[in-house]
């Protein structure tokens, strides 16, 4: 066989492994991360757009979703882990704060 024949087949699975193995297994390495950060009373959100607090994670994961709703779900179906949020302070005597003296509100 000959370089001109051989060439195509070479192409061909070099594309095949940029458009469909690595982005898989980034994907995977991804999840792998998102469940290693998961712990209880940790924030999620699942594939179906239900979220809800770990209340604890091994093989099965039991979420709650409601105060006194608990769903059991598999790992695989965490989509993210949602960050908490914590509210950024206001001090209402720094200029340009909302309702402080000289402001334009």
């Amino acid at each position: 066989m000959d370089l001109v024949t051989i060439l195509p087949l070479v192409l061909i699975a070099v594309v095949f492994y940029f458009l469909m193995i690595r982005p898989a297994k980034t994907r995977q390495k991804k999840q792998a991360e998102t469940l290693s950060k998961m712990g209880p009373g940790t924030n999620i959100m699942t594939t179906a757009g239900i979220f809800g607090t770990v209340i604890s994670n091994g093989d099965e994961v039991l979420v709650e979703i409601s105060p006194g709703v608990i769903i059991r779900m598999l790992p695989a179906a965490i989509a993210k882990v949602i960050p908490v949020e914590v509210p950024e302070v206001v001090d209402p005597d720094e200029p340009g704060a909302p309702g402080a003296p000289g402001s334009a509100a």
